[in-house]
């Protein structure tokens, strides 16, 4: 008789034998030998995209300056309330893949990371059964082990945290970066996250927790979300959190930890549990990706589905190396997404100004707050939502709701702004058709270039070639 599971995972775990994984370092702790190996820390990057990589990373620098932040600039879009929208740095297109970690707090995050970097007891982030971790913090590499104080990440311009200094003082001073001499650094960064404790209001924390979570968010390549199976509790702030998430499904994974904590025949019912608990949350036909586990250094404890924990942990090591291989068309079709969202914000304001222009009554009588609110309150009344969903290329999907317009002109004068047709200029042409064409070609191409074979890259690149004029990545 077939027995229908949530996910695969469950099926193998009722029919696995439970047994003991080998291998142990001398200190009792588990082996990381598998890390090295499915990352390949102890390979020395080569290769054409290896070498073409700056070249890419110039290109698209080129076409976010050129083509996609004038119109951006001129409809303010990186000032909205409560996004992680803001310009877009060098240093943030330079940067190695970020791997963000979010969820309740003792889920586990921070000894996620110990793990993974291989840090010493002495240098290891503090852990424990209580809120430990209360700040932002980075782990990125550096030669010699050393903090850095959040301001000073914020101020470097090699570093891509300018742009976070805008959340005030009282996030600076939770906020801090360690470098550290691990391989695994050498290929990407993690941003550990103070765990979520639902009884906690926001302003308690100083600063705009929420809205800080979104910056990190819009930038992560990937993103964990771990539990402890034994706090499966959802409260206002994991949801307001999972609400931030909407549009980054293909980035998200759930980390089921500790699982090594809970009888075997109890496994599958705490895993249905926590996907009861998401459900609501995550409102997408293909759920995201979950690895079940105990990812930390200890050994698992005996009577447990060790090989499969194995297993999963592997699994997810393999998704972080897809991570780091595809990072830089991660990075091109991150910014055609944001281009995406610029043009449909340039649209917006332009139908806003439009109905505000044809229906702000004379000075002379007054009434303008009262209209001018009026369109703000009931835009589809005015044909602004109706007239952008038409426009080609412009899924309904993605138009913001009508709210987040409301918060955006709390701050800018919709007489500040002119319409599209007055962006336009002899010598550089019209500002929307320069992000239109950045959407629809110049990006596209760029990602198919980065997508070609290594053959073919070295053929149209040259550079790959060795002294001797042959293509030294062709395969013999």
């Amino acid at each position: 008789m077939k027995v229908h599971c949530i996910r695969a995972v469950i099926c193998v775990m009722l029919t696995q034998t439970i047994s003991t994984v080998t291998g142990a370092n001398e200190d009792g702790t588990r082996s990381r030998s598998h890390i090295d190996e499915i990352l390949r820390l102890q390979e020395e990057e080569s290769g054409p995209y290896k070498q073409l990589l700056p070249e890419f990373t110039r290109q698209l620098k080129k076409i976010y300056h050129d083509d996609i932040k004038p119109l951006e600039d001129v409809y303010k879009f990186n000032n909205f309330k409560d996004t992680g929208y803001s310009a877009i740095s060098n240093a943030e297109l330079d940067s190695k893949p970020l791997i963000l970690l979010l969820g309740p707090w003792s889920g586990g995050k921070t000894s996620i990371i110990n793990y993974f970097v291989g840090a010493d007891k002495s240098q290891q982030l503090l852990t424990g059964a209580e809120p430990v971790t209360s700040e932002f913090t980075v782990l990125m590499y550096g030669e010699e082990y050393r903090k850095v104080e959040g301001l000073v990440l914020a101020t470097d311009s090699h570093k891509p945290f300018a742009s976070l200094e805008k959340y005030g003082k009282g996030f600076m001073e939770h906020f801090t970066g360690i470098q550290f001499p691990s391989k695994i650094l050498e290929k990407l960064t993690f941003i550990d996250t103070p765990g979520i404790i639902e009884n906690r209001k926001q302003q308690e924390r100083g600063y705009p927790f929420n809205e800080v979570c979104d910056w990190f968010i819009q930038r992560a390549d990937l993103i964990l979300v771990v539990f402890d199976p034994t706090k499966l509790d959802i409260g206002t702030e994991l949801e307001s959190i999972f609400d931030r998430l909407k549009g980054h499904e293909s980035q998200i994974r759930i980390i089921f930890n500790k699982a090594d904590n809970i009888r075997p025949q109890q496994l599958m019912r705490v895993y249905g549990a926590l996907f009861w608990s998401l459900a609501p949350l995550i409102q997408v036909t293909e759920p995201p990706k979950v690895y079940v586990g105990s990812f930390w250094d200890k050994q698992f404890k005996p009577g447990t589905y060790e090989e499969l924990f194995l297993e999963e942990e592997k699994a997810l090591l393999t998704d972080i190396n897809n991570v780091i291989k595809n990072s830089m068309e991660h990075k091109v079709a991150a910014m055609r997404k944001r281009a995406i969202s610029g043009r449909i914000h340039a649209l917006l304001l332009d139908r806003y100004l439009r109905a505000w222009n044809d229906n702000k009554p004379s000075r002379l009588f007054g009434g303008e707050k009262e209209v001018w609110k009026e369109i703000l309150l009931h835009p589809e009344n005015y044909d602004v939502i109706q007239s952008v969903r038409s426009h080609p290329n412009v899924s309904g999907y993605d138009i913001p709701d009508a709210t987040v317009y409301q918060k955006f002109f709390e701050i800018h004068d919709i007489n500040s702004f002119a319409p599209l047709t007055s962006q336009c200029s002899f010598l550089r042409g019209c500002l929307l058709d320069k992000m239109e064409d950045a959407i629809f070609d110049k990006l596209p191409r760029l990602l198919s270039s980065i997508k070609q074979k290594p053959d073919q890259i070295c053929a149209a690149s040259g550079i790959c070639s060795d002294t001797t004029g042959h293509n030294k990545w062709s395969k013999p």
